[in-house]
């Protein structure tokens, strides 16, 4: 068995959860670290390739009066954070390339496996989807579901998004079923031991270290605060 790390955060902002997992794929305090997001406030993330514009249009036609918007490091599409259970894994993934649809294909199907064995029956959607692209910005994340998304009753309830920093690899996801914070001792269970199964992990819980809540401050500040990041597109 390998170790991995779960990292316990404080409550952080929209801005703030960016940086703390860009600030851990640069520090890496171990081989695997998982992470679920401690909300100070709600927030909204859209994907790297979504324009600034399209993005801010969409937030206006659905009526959300959310403020703390900004731009994700890995891709997809727009994610409203106001009751999902959000979570980040970094894991090892060297070379120069990879597979997305593979990544996918290996992680929620772990997760689809241990929702099973707990008797909750979720699907895996298997079929070619569109993708989403700067040519189609406004895309929300959970309103139209793609290809390994995993569903409940035809709706999508968890999805991810990648983005390979070094020989490692960020897996950045929202589960949005209906208790999905009101029953977050399950469903976190459910994540970890899914994870550590997949991956041989023994897991250890810890506080982010020193270096990467300075790193992330820094972070935060510098890149996911700013016009030149958000409205880069």
């Amino acid at each position: 068995m390998e170790k991995g790390l779960i990292i316990e955060t404080p409550p952080l902002d929209v801005y703030e959860q960016m940086a703390a997992d860009e600030a851990l794929c640069e520090t890496m305090p171990a081989p695997y670290l998982l992470r679920f997001y401690n909300w100070a406030e709600p927030g909204i993330t859209f994907g790297y390739s979504q324009r600034r514009k399209a993005v801010q249009q969409a937030i206006d036609a659905a009526g959300c009066p959310i403020t703390a918007v900004t731009r994700r490091p890995t891709g997809g599409g727009i994610v409203f954070h106001e009751t999902d259970l959000t979570f980040s894994f970094i894991f090892p993934s060297p070379g120069a390339y990879f597979e997305p649809g593979k990544t996918y294909d290996r992680l929620h199907r772990a997760i689809n496996a241990e929702y099973a064995r707990l008797g909750v029956s979720f699907d895996l959607l298997n079929e070619k989807t569109k993708d989403y692209a700067v040519n189609d910005p406004v895309m929300n994340c959970f309103a139209k579901p793609v290809n390994m998304d995993i569903l409940y009753n035809g709706k999508k309830v968890l999805g991810g998004a990648l983005r390979k920093f070094g020989d490692h690899m960020l897996y950045q996801a929202s589960f949005q079923a209906p208790d999905a914070r009101t029953n977050a001792k399950m469903h976190r269970n459910a994540v970890i031991k899914a994870l550590g199964g997949e991956y041989g992990l023994e897991w250890e819980a810890a506080a982010m270290p020193e270096p990467a809540q300075q790193k992330a401050a820094e972070i935060a500040a510098a890149k996911y605060r700013a016009a030149s990041w958000n409205e880069r597109i």
